[in-house]
């Protein structure tokens, strides 16, 4: 057996077939809820393999996830990867024209996808060329129009593949594409090897401990342990941060509990029933509402089984790690550094904040490196994050890019990401912020995440972007977007200025404070700074 995730996971669905593996608690008001041991979701992926095979999916084809949190995702996930079809993640908000550059970009043959997106898909099909046969989940609203290649029904595609397996020999080579809209540009496909995932962004089979050293290995420890981890990936599994976090469950042959849709009373529900161990979000966004649902309509909710909650995409505020600390004193809040490019980086040191950027203790892959020379830089110099060893092939369909972010040095492949950070003499980095986002005001570097930091430390503002805009004197100058908390009294730019000079340099206070009824981020919490710019621009324009 190789490092190959299908492999893997029937290696656990062997030894621990009778285990509870997936438990879906649906939205309020349905009543839906759904649980499969991992014979049982073995024995369903196997059905929606055959059903693809059957239907011309061949090794190598790429498959999109166009889907809600649901066990029709895990099952597609895990079907593609039995026939070494190829499954892309596809973001349910995007509209048709964003769509057709997905369906394009990607290659997609075969795309899975909830009955509510049917118009989306629809109006998207006739502009791609490979897109030849479609799945669908549930009923397409009455009054949607039909795509040109009619769907198959999830339900009856189950029904009709066998619950064998019967599949042929697969490698560690074999491709798993995620496809990341980062903070710019049109959203690119990274390319992974299973064996590269395993180790970089699963944890190697071991999130708390030593990797395995070979496959079958994973199986005896699952054997050699017993239950009693509980983990909650809280984003879409559109999201690379959901989708590592249910197989890192799944390899280790524990439980993982999906909602179709976060909503915070909803997952605090969940933790107490389920007696949840390890929740992941991102970011504030994510976490404040659950620290007011605590604090609220779900106080007094039984978190004693919670034993961590970690954030990945987006950095936790001290304040609000403050308040769900105050609420939840024995849970361990982590701050995880990482990308769909590179997997786990690191953990954030417990004197990162305010002033002191976001320290991180990094693996032994990590390093600090020169962009142009890719060459380590001195402690205190400024460089780009690097990670060799187990990393992505590149970006698919994008080779320019790919030579851009990807390469070899020292007989080690690398990727160099976009974060900007120094490395110290003990070996912490700190990372100062995306390099596409930082603000150069009269020469001076600013990185939006430290300025959002202070901002969000003020007790009336719940949210905040921060993004560089013209500046006739300085050429850019800092802007803030900022979201009261409900009920909160109007705050001046006077006011928000006068707080954040208390946290920060005067070069790093925003000359220009837009106070926002909302925040626009993306579903999984990430920070959308084009929108803030635009509404910064917008707002210096009227002034």
């Amino acid at each position: 057996m190789e490092y190959n995730l299908a492999d893997l996971f029937e290696s656990i669905a062997d030894t621990v077939p009778d285990r509870e593996a997936l438990v879906h608690v649906d939205h309020p008001g349905t009543g839906e809820e759904r649980r499969l041991t991992y014979g049982e979701l073995d024995r369903a992926a196997n059905r929606l393999a055959h059903h693809f095979a059957d239907s011309g999916i061949t090794p190598g084809e790429h498959v999109g996830l166009h889907l809600y949190n649901g066990v029709e995702y895990v099952q597609t996930l895990l079907a593609c990867l039995k026939i070494r079809a190829v499954p892309v993640n596809v973001n349910y908000r995007y509209v048709a024209d964003e769509l057709v550059y997905l369906y394009k970009d990607a290659d997609l043959a075969a795309l899975v996808f909830d009955g509510e997106f049917t118009e989306r898909v629809a109006s998207a099909l006739p502009h791609t060329g490979k897109l030849r046969h479609l799945v669908r989940v549930g009923a397409a609203p009455g009054d949607a129009p039909e795509p040109g290649v009619a769907p198959v029904d999830f339900a009856a595609a189950e029904r009709a593949g066998s619950p064998e397996r019967g599949f042929g020999p697969r490698s560690a080579d074999d491709l798993f594409i995620i496809y990341t809209g980062g903070t710019t540009g049109m959203p690119k496909g990274v390319m992974w090897r299973a064996e590269d995932l395993f180790f970089s962004g699963l944890g190697g089979g071991a999130p708390t401990g030593e990797s395995v050293s070979r496959p079958e290995e994973l199986a005896e420890r699952a054997a050699a342990g017993g239950e009693g981890l509980v983990f909650f990936p809280t984003p879409p599994l559109m999201h690379g941060t959901s989708t590592l976090t249910l197989f890192i469950g799944l390899n280790y042959a524990q439980k993982v509990v999906i909602h179709r849709k976060f909503v915070p009373e909803e997952v605090l529900r969940t933790v107490e029933r389920e007696k949840v161990t390890a929740v992941s979000l991102v970011g504030d966004a994510m976490l404040r509402p659950l620290v007011d649902a605590l604090s609220g309509p779900l106080k007094g909710t039984d978190c004693s089984s919670l034993l961590a909650v970690s954030s990945s995409g987006a950095i936790l505020s001290e304040t609000v790690r403050e308040q769900f600390s105050a609420l939840v004193p024995h849970t361990l809040l982590i701050n995880n550094f990482g990308s769909s490019e590179s997997g786990f980086n690191g953990t954030a040191t417990a004197d990162s904040g305010p002033g002191k950027g976001f320290r991180i203790t990094v693996n032994d892959g990590t390093a600090v490196v020169d962009p142009a020379t890719h060459r380590p830089v001195p402690p205190g110099e400024v460089g780009r994050i690097a990670l060799r060893g187990h990393v992505p092939l590149g970006y698919y369909n994008d080779p320019a890019k790919s030579a851009e972010t990807f390469f070899e040095a020292d007989g080690a492949r690398w990727v160099l990401l976009g974060d900007m950070a120094t490395v110290d003499d003990d070996g912490v980095v700190t990372v100062l912020g995306r390099g596409s986002q930082c603000i150069n005001t009269g020469g001076e570097k600013v990185y939006p995440e430290e300025v959002e930091e202070a901002l969000k430390s003020h007790p009336d503002i719940y949210d905040a972007l921060v993004a560089g805009i013209p500046d006739a004197r300085w050429g850019n100058r800092v802007a803030a977007v900022v979201q009261l908390r409900e009920g909160a009294e109007p705050l001046t730019q006077d006011a928000v200025q006068a707080h954040t000079r208390t946290r920060l340099a005067g070069y790093k206070v925003p000359r220009t404070v837009v106070i926002s009824d909302r925040i626009q981020r993306s579903p999984s919490g990430k920070a959308d700074y084009r929108w803030a710019k635009e509404t910064a621009l917008k707002a210096a324009r009227d002034a």
